[in-house]
């Protein structure tokens, strides 16, 4: 992606931490504001998820889902906001999903991490409102992404069957990968300037009825 991005006459680098640790996510977000000058806009989009109930979820699941999902944001964006609010403003886009919104089955530490995203931003978008700062969340629906095939994996169903079954919805079919990086765009550009603390669900019209 660096390479496509650079070939097309952008500046771009790719720089590998662990969004969990303090000391890690410290260094990546210093060296970026290095190479692009400062920031202007943050997103959260390291996830992960575990397909099992409360009962069947390991404790080291729950806590790896809730550090990823959730920690991940609070640490990026405690690192952020102040390279921010220097800048004089910018927008922060966290990662949701429908399963923050309405519950799932067999998904009970993703649903709890992604709710907890969505209530976080509508936080961090009171605090950050009067520095120009907008926090708005993205929620998706099912993308035809390796996180989903995944999914059927942990499920022991079979790929085909279960992609068939989450095109169920009313615009039909999946979702890609560039259609929820538009909408991500939207809520970064200031086409959005006026929202924050939003929820935008991307997802077909799977929600429309719940």
């Amino acid at each position: 992606m660096v390479e496509e991005i650079r070939r097309s006459g952008g500046r771009a680098e790719c720089i590998a931490c662990d969004v969990t640790r303090f000391a890690e996510s410290s260094a990546a977000v210093g060296r970026a504001a290095e190479v692009l000058g400062g920031l202007d806009v943050v997103l959260h989009s390291a996830g992960i998820v575990v397909r099992r109930s409360v009962v069947e979820l390991e404790e080291e699941d729950w806590d790896r889902v809730l550090e990823v999902n959730v920690k991940s944001v609070y640490l990026i964006s405690k690192l952020t906001i102040p390279l921010l609010r220097a800048a004089g403003g910018g927008s922060i886009v966290t990662a949701g999903s429908g399963w923050g919104l309405v519950g799932g089955p067999r998904a009970a530490a993703y649903c709890a991490s992604k709710g907890a995203v969505v209530l976080l931003t509508k936080a961090m978008a009171i605090d950050c409102g009067p520095d120009r700062i907008r926090v708005n969340c993205l929620c998706p629906g099912d993308a035809d992404t390796p996180m989903l095939r995944d999914e059927a994996v942990q499920l022991g169903i079979e790929e085909a069957s279960f992609l068939a079954a989450s095109a169920h919805r009313p615009l039909g079919g999946i979702g890609t990968p560039r259609e929820i990086a538009q909408a991500a765009l939207f809520l970064a550009g200031d086409a959005s300037s006026y929202m924050t603390g939003a929820t935008l669900v991307v997802d077909g019209g799977g929600l429309a009825g719940g």
